[in-house]
C-alpha cells in the first residue's frame, strides 16, 4: 500500500514558489507531505481571471527535472507511439480553454474534528486560461473517436518517494469532449509548479484529475486498478484509495467503472465511497474582504465574488448580509464558459455596524450549497439536513458558512475606507 511520507525538500520548494509568485501564502500541512500554497488575499476571488502569481499550487511529489526538448508523452493501451512537446505544438490544433481549478481538499480545514493533510480554507481555487492540444485530436491519431464506455488514464512523471505511480483515470467521453494537453497558462509557458512541460486539463473537474508532468496516456476499458499499467509499482492508490469520499473507518472498494462521475450524484447514493471527479457547486465572496472598516458610497457597498459548479452551470447566487437570516439574489455577469466560474455582484444598502456576509450558489440542477459541514456520524442524512458530509479525507466540501466574511460598516461621518 502506498504511503504519504514527509518530504524533506518541501519547505525549500515552497519558499521558491512564494518568492516567484508573490500573491500566495503557505497553507498548513503539519505532516509535511505536500507542497501547498494558496491565494493570499480574499480579493483574488473578486476577479474572473486568476493571475499565475495568485494561483494555488498543490502536489505531493517533488517537481521533476525536465528537459522539454527530450520529454515525451507515451501513448499506450489502445494507443501507440509517443509525442514530443514539439509534436503537440506543431502537429495538432492549438486551443485555449477556461478552467476553474479547485483542489479536491479545498475546505478540508473547515472540518471538525479536523481531518489529516492540508488544512485548506477556501484559497485552493482559481481560474486560468490553458492553451494546448485537444486530447480528442491526439486520440483520433490512434483511431480512438468513440467513447464506448472506455477510460483515459494519465500518468505523471513526478518521482515518487514510495512505490506508487501517480495515475488518474477519466471517462473517454470527458476526454473527447473538452480536455487538452496544456503547455501554456494565461498566455505564458507553463510554470514548473503547474506541470511544465505538459499538463492534462479537465475543465470543471477537481485538480487531482488534471495530472501534471504527463508522461503517459493510456486508453483502457476500465479505470486504473492495481496491475493495469505496464510498469512496476503500485498503480491504483491515487484513483481507488486516495481522493475517495467516505465516513471514517471505511476502506473504499476498488471499481473498474462507475455509473456516474457527477460527484453530487455519487454522494446521494449512486456510488459507495464517491470519487472526486467534477466539482460541486460553490461560491466565495471576494470583496469586501473584511480587512478594513468600510464607509458606503451613496449608501451602497458592492459585494462581488465568484461561483462555479463543475460540469454544470451556475443558475443563481444569493447574498446574506445578516449571517444567513435573510437572502437576496445577486446578479451574474462577465464571461460565461463551461467549466469556469461566473462573477456575481450585489449592491448592498449597508447600515453601520458589524455584519456577516455569506454567499450561496445553486447550479442548473437545483442543487444548492449546504450551510455547514456535518458531524462525522451524520453521513447518510447530511445533504438532507443542509450540511455537507464530514468525510475522512475532507474532500469536495462546499459549505457556505465557513467562507463568510465579517465586515465593519462605519457611519458616513466616520473615517474609513470608501467602498464603491
Amino acid at each position: 500500500m502506498a504511503t504519504e511520507r514527509p518530504r524533506p525538500s518541501r519547505h525549500d520548494e515552497i519558499e521558491a514558489i512564494l518568492q516567484s509568485k508573490g500573491g500566495v501564502s503557505e497553507t498548513r500541512d503539519e505532516a509535511d507531505k505536500y507542497t501547498v500554497v494558496g491565494a493570499a488575499r480574499r480579493r483574488t476571488f473578486a476577479n474572473w481571471l486568476t493571475p499565475i502569481e495568485e494561483h494555488f499550487v498543490c502536489h505531493r511529489n517533488d517537481i521533476p527535472d525536465v528537459d522539454a526538448e527530450t520529454w515525451t508523452v507515451s501513448l499506450t493501451g489502445d494507443l501507440s507511439g509517443a509525442l514530443s512537446v514539439a509534436d503537440l505544438r506543431d502537429e495538432f490544433p492549438r486551443v485555449a480553454v477556461a478552467h476553474t481549478m479547485e483542489c479536491a481538499g479545498n475546505g478540508r480545514g473547515q472540518h471538525r474534528p479536523e481531518t489529516g493533510s492540508v488544512q485548506w480554507g477556501f484559497e485552493a481555487a482559481a481560474t486560468a486560461i490553458w492553451t494546448g492540444a485537444p486530447v480528442s485530436s491526439v486520440l483520433r491519431t490512434s483511431g480512438v473517436s468513440d467513447p464506448n464506455d472506455g477510460w483515459l488514464t494519465a500518468i505523471g512523471g513526478d518521482p515518487s518517494d514510495g512505490e506508487d505511480v501517480f495515475a488518474r483515470s477519466i471517462p473517454l467521453s470527458k476526454a473527447l469532449d473538452d480536455c487538452i494537453l496544456a503547455y501554456e497558462m494565461n498566455g505564458k509557458p507553463l510554470p514548473r509548479e503547474h506541470g511544465y512541460p505538459v499538463r492534462l486539463i479537465v475543465p470543471g473537474w477537481y485538480g487531482v484529475n488534471n495530472v501534471k508532468w504527463v508522461e503517459e496516456l493510456r486508453v483502457m476499458d476500465s479505470m486504473v486498478v492495481e496491475g493495469t499499467l505496464d510498469r512496476p509499482g503500485e498503480h491504483a492508490f491515487w484513483q481507488q484509495v486516495a481522493y475517495r469520499i467516505h465516513p471514517r473507518g471505511v476502506e473504499p472498494n476498488s471499481n473498474e467503472s462507475v455509473e456516474t462521475v457527477d460527484t453530487w450524484e455519487q454522494l446521494e447514493g449512486a456510488v459507495d465511497s464517491p470519487y472526486t471527479f467534477d466539482e460541486n457547486v460553490k461560491s466565495v465572496i471576494g470583496t469586501p474582504d473584511g480587512e478594513s472598516p468600510l464607509t458606503p458610497r451613496d449608501g451602497s457597498i458592492e459585494v462581488r465574488g465568484v461561483a462555479w459548479a463543475g460540469d454544470d452551470s451556475v443558475e443563481r447566487v444569493e447574498i446574506s448580509t445578516d449571517g444567513g437570516q435573510s437572502w437576496a439574489e445577486a446578479d451574474l455577469f462577465g464571461p460565461e464558459y463551461s467549466g469556469a466560474w461566473r462573477l456575481f455582484r450585489y449592491d448592498w444598502r449597508a447600515e453601520p455596524g458589524q455584519h456577516v456576509l455569506l454567499s450561496r450558489a445553486t447550479d442548473e440542477r437545483g442543487r444548492r450549497q449546504p450551510a455547514t459541514i456535518s458531524e462525522p456520524d451524520d453521513w447518510r442524512d447530511a445533504l438532507d439536513d443542509d450540511t455537507f458530509p464530514w468525510n475522512e479525507g475532507g474532500y469536495a466540501a462546499n459549505a457556505y458558512e465557513p467562507t463568510g466574511v465579517e465586515v465593519n460598516v462605519l457611519d458616513s461621518d466616520e473615517d474609513g475606507r470608501i467602498e464603491g
